[in-house]
């Protein structure tokens, strides 16, 4: 029970989440009203994918700096469910933007590079399925990785707010939400939605790299 309490709080807060996020009361803004819930959902998505590949990439180069093939199956893994956030993020973006700007898909800033992101990652598992190797795999593998995280940050954080025409809150000159109304009826949910969608990837990254143990142990066996 000591070991698992980060998944059992992952868990609750998720519950938590959905609980509060669908039933307490939210702000009334403009064009956004109810839709203002996804904030619960589509945000804490990014910030669990950022954090998700963030691993990948720091169990990346460890691999490369010791060789341990340990490394490289955990680097993997999270890569594989911080890719899944990713999805996760496109569609409920996708869905809000159908509400509150009229179409899923307006060719945002942002949204463009969330989907180029994507497909970034997506190559690095085409990637690494071409390899046959094990130890070539895993260090063709890292070095890609740092590079597709490298690429990822100016994407998601640098260009959208450079570009003019941006709709997502604090980018294109637009203000972001903390500017006009994340009261303390947002902060409640949208602070442990963070923390708890994200433990719950981790949770899952661990289950895949115990799953690849068991593998491995058995073959070898």
């Amino acid at each position: 029970m000591k070991k698992n309490w980060w998944k059992i709080l992952g868990v609750v807060l998720v519950i938590y989440t959905i609980t509060g996020g669908l039933l307490l009361n939210v702000p009334r803004l403009n064009i956004l009203n109810e839709t203002i819930r996804n904030l619960y959902f589509h945000v804490p998505m990014w910030f669990g994918m950022v954090i998700l590949l963030t691993i990948s990439m720091t169990y990346g180069i460890k691999y490369l700096r010791k060789g341990d093939i340990k490394y490289d199956e955990r680097s993997v893994e999270f890569a594989k469910i911080g890719t899944v956030f990713n999805v996760m993020g496109l569609i409920s973006g996708a869905i809000w933007a159908n509400y509150t700007w009229g179409e899923p898909w307006s060719g945002d800033a942002k949204q463009n590079a969330a989907a180029i992101c994507l497909l970034i990652y997506f190559a690095y598992f085409v990637l690494r399925n071409s390899l046959e190797d094990e130890q070539q795999r895993g260090r063709v593998s890292a070095i890609y990785n740092v590079f597709a995280y490298a690429a990822m940050i100016p994407l998601l954080f640098i260009l959208p707010r450079l570009s003019p025409d941006s709709l997502h809150p604090g980018n294109g000159g637009n203000p972001g939400f903390n500017f006009y109304d994340i009261d303390s009826k947002l902060r409640i949910i949208f602070y442990p939605a963070i923390i708890g969608w994200t433990l719950i990837g981790m949770w899952l990254a661990s289950l895949q790299i115990r799953m690849r143990a068991i593998k491995r142990t058995l073959e070898d066996n």
